[in-house]
């Protein structure tokens, strides 16, 4: 029998398994559900167990626990990585669901469920296809290790000790991401590039206390216009981010990456209806694609100070804050960009005011595939045999913390191998996943290992 004859003819039982990994309520973002982050753990090592994989087991972190496989019985032939994750983001609020997100169900050739396409899906994809290898061949055509984590969907905090402790269990000649997507269910798309995430809160301060607006206005500065002073101050109409030397160490797109970008299909006028917006913005002399994908931003995430309630309160308040976030490209850093901010919001505070930035949870380096590379030339071969279409080169504005975690201690690009579409609701009520690409994405799992076999 060969490996395509088995994935079809378990392919039922396959559906049923990805249905009861995604009961399993793992959101690694909230206390109460430690223990299910464990619980999904133990599913992955039992399932790894079944497929026929070798030194199977869980792995503690300082917080929620990674599982680690292997089978390395091919001599000669190169290890492969591949990487996923098994928790899951939080599914508030619960009554936008068409059905209960933890009871997971099959409906016009979808699995509705949260995290059946980010990333128990997409994880599970690769756990098949190496299953049904062993099944009918008795071998695996390279030596393989899997490394699902728990702990994606919250930056991956704990990883960053874990990988440089554990860089010769992890050690590989290649690394494949199973957490991604493809363009749509009959184009594929090679992911080049993830931009990286810096935070920060900016506090401004006056007097002691709020103070009454017609005593006091005209004597000491207010907060609010002093906050409002930093933040103009920091990007231009001109989408230019003002603060010095931001864009210093921005690799800067060639002529080959905008003919890249270009290929790939983007009506704009569909993406401002779509969004209700009556214009895009952004950094003048770059397409909105390239702006997405390719260059960094600064955004303004939240602003408050005063009196927010009806009516009016003539209220001179003692602070104002703000939380900003950027989205950095290659080769930011995100200490470095941090230490930027910082510098310019402590120049830019008008007298009379004392101002303080604090750095917030959520950080990523930018993430950025060279040309050539090994791992994804033969990831666009495949993705062509499989689709009967070469793949878009593309990019995204997302962050998967974890890519640069295994580039910095294990020097190794990896590749988005990766099955689920952008429009499956990630993050949000409803999630499904495609059952033509779970399929999909069995064969091409198979034929990516075969393909790195030969060489």
């Amino acid at each position: 029998m060969s490996w395509a004859d088995y994935l079809d003819m378990h392919q039922r039982r396959f559906v049923d398994e990805l249905l009861d990994f995604v009961r399993i309520p793992s959101v690694s973002a909230s206390p109460a559900h430690v223990a299910d982050v464990v619980t999904a753990g133990n599913w992955v090592v039992d399932r790894l167990k079944a497929a026929g994989m070798d030194n199977v087991r869980m792995l503690p972190t300082a917080g929620h626990p990674v599982v680690y496989a292997d089978w390395l019985q091919a001599p000669g032939q190169p290890t492969v990585l591949i990487y996923g994750h098994f928790d899951v983001q939080p599914a508030e609020p619960f009554d936008l669901w068409q059905t209960p997100p933890f009871a997971p169900e099959v409906r016009d050739g979808k699995v509705w469920g949260r995290g059946a396409s980010d990333d128990k899906g997409g994880m599970l994809i690769p756990i098949l296809s190496i299953e049904a290898l062993l099944k009918t061949t008795g071998r695996l055509p390279v030596n393989v290790k899997v490394f699902f984590e728990g702990q994606e969907e919250i930056g991956s905090p704990h990883l960053p000790p874990f990988i440089a402790a554990n860089g010769a269990l992890l050690k590989a000649d290649m690394i494949f991401s199973a957490d991604g997507s493809q363009w749509d269910e009959g184009q594929p798309n090679l992911i080049t590039g993830l931009k990286g995430l810096v935070a920060a809160q900016v506090t401004v301060s006056g007097a002691k206390g709020d103070q009454h607006s017609g005593q006091q206005g005209g004597g000491i500065a207010n907060p609010i216009q002093g906050l409002s002073h930093i933040i103009a101050s920091m990007k231009g109409l001109d989408g230019k981010i003002k603060v010095a030397g931001f864009y210093d160490d921005v690799i800067d797109l060639t002529v080959e990456d905008r003919t890249a970008i270009a290929r790939v299909p983007f009506d704009e006028a569909q993406y401002i209806e779509a969004l209700g917006v009556p214009d895009v913005f952004g950094e003048e002399g770059y397409s909105t694609r390239e702006r997405l994908w390719a260059r960094p931003t600064f955004e303004l995430n939240g602003i408050w100070g005063g009196w927010q309630g009806n009516g009016i309160k003539t209220v001179l308040p003692a602070q104002a804050f703000a939380k900003i976030t950027c989205r950095l490209v290659a080769n930011q850093r995100p200490d470095a960009i941090f230490a930027l901010l910082k510098a310019h919001v402590e120049a830019h505070c008008p007298k009379g005011l004392s101002v303080e930035v604090e750095r917030l949870a959520g950080s990523a380096d930018p993430f950025l595939v060279p040309p050539g590379h090994n791992s994804s030339t033969a990831a666009a071969e495949v993705l062509t045999e499989v689709y009967g279409k070469t793949p878009y080169i593309t990019r995204t504005g997302g962050s998967i913390p974890v890519m640069t975690m295994l580039l910095n201690e294990l020097g190794i690009h990896a590749t988005v191998f990766a099955f689920g579409m952008n429009d499956e609701n990630l993050h949000a009520p409803n999630e499904f996943f495609r059952l033509s690409n779970f399929r999909t994405g069995q064969t091409a799992y198979c034929k990516l290992l075969e393909r790195l076999g030969r060489g």
